[in-house]
């Protein structure tokens, strides 16, 4: 994996995490909102779309560079729409990209032939 490649999955990563709390947090203000007099639905929307354009971005990128099938830039798609779905991306990506970075050591020391 090159460095292109790794830093588009990084940053993917690190914007998936708090894509999913800003949704969650957006689903909690909605509901506060008409139980409340408390209206944080503005702001927190702003903040939400703003995290989830980035998080768009980053899957376009990452699914540019890392040539995924059409199965896997789906499903980090669905996750960055469902609510707690950005948790599970996360989780999921660290362990492809310890997975890549783990082969690439390999192939380097000569381990394997790929």
């Amino acid at each position: 994996m090159d460095i292109k490649t790794a830093s588009a999955l990084r940053r993917l990563r690190l914007v998936s995490a708090p894509e999913a709390v800003s949704f969650l947090l957006l689903l909690v203000c909605s509901v506060l909102k008409r139980t409340t007099d408390f209206n944080a639905v503005p702001v927190m929307g702003m903040v939400h779309g703003v995290l989830f354009i980035l998080y768009l971005i980053f899957w376009a990128d990452a699914w540019n560079r890392t040539k995924w099938d059409l199965k896997t830039a789906a499903l980090y798609f669905v996750l960055s729409v469902l609510p707690t779905g950005g948790f599970f991306a996360e989780r999921k990506l660290k362990s492809e990209a310890e997975s890549a970075l783990i082969a690439s050591r390999a192939r380097n020391e000569g381990v394997v032939s790929a």
